[in-house]
């Protein structure tokens, strides 16, 4: 097994997209304050998102690498197209199921879901190239099955209690994720697998970097959703 496909194993594997909050989620089983509480929680990481991928690029000595993850930076700003930047769909997400947008922005964060964001920005923001590198790999490779959990859910609410409700944020991305990931092998590809002796390519320490990167960011989002499911679990007592 090569590297790339290790490291892909241990995303997939992971409880960061194994967890009963997403089974359940995966179902349309939530309530409507559930649904908030989701709505909210993941908006934090919608609109901080692309600030962490700057903190990313800018801290990349790879230009192979730096090509890819602009890629990525400028398809979550819309490709030039400012209707379609992702956290303005995001807001017409919120709209729709009648949240409002400075509630949004304004509510305090769960504890977990901060603890999510400023961990993946550290990551990303290491002066540790290929730390910063593994979490990226591992946040875009867990990406579909993720969305592959949210998409079915959300859509059996809005058949049954949110007819008004715009996906489009959810399913513009499922549809962007094999770009994605495709960026990230790429980027792997690029510094993986010649001479170690070369400036800029992995050493042993450079591929546990990586892959101590690619279970932070996973954990991270693991506790996110966990976060959630007690959150859940409170409102029901």
């Amino acid at each position: 097994m090569g590297f790339y496909e290790e490291m892909r194993g241990m995303v997939l594997r992971h409880g960061a997209i194994n967890n009963p909050y997403l089974d359940r989620f995966q179902t349309g089983d939530l309530t409507d304050q559930e649904l908030r509480e989701f709505s909210v929680e993941f908006y934090n990481f919608a609109r901080f998102f692309p600030k962490i991928l700057v903190s990313q690029l800018v801290n990349t000595e790879d230009e192979a690498v730096a090509d890819e993850l602009t890629k990525v930076l400028y398809s979550e700003l819309g490709d030039g197209r400012v209707k379609n930047r992702h956290e303005l769909l995001y807001r017409d997400f919120l709209r729709t199921i009648g949240i409002d947008v400075h509630e949004a922005m304004s509510r305090p964060m769960l504890a977990s879901t901060r603890a999510y964001i400023e961990g993946m920005e550290q990551l990303y923001s290491s002066g540790n190239h290929f730390l910063a590198l593994g979490a990226s790999f591992g946040l875009e490779n867990m990406a579909i099955t993720m969305w592959d959990h949210l998409i079915p859910g959300l859509r059996r609410l809005k058949q049954t209690r949110y007819p008004d409700m715009d996906m489009t944020y959810f399913t513009f991305h499922r549809e962007l994720e094999c770009t994605h990931e495709e960026a990230m092998q790429k980027a792997v590809a690029a510094v993986n697998g010649r001479d170690p002796s070369v400036p800029g390519c992995m050493s042993e320490q450079d591929r546990r970097d990586f892959a101590r990167g690619v279970r932070a960011v996973l954990d991270y989002l693991q506790g996110f959703w966990m976060g959630l499911e007690r959150r859940a679990r409170a409102l029901a007592s």
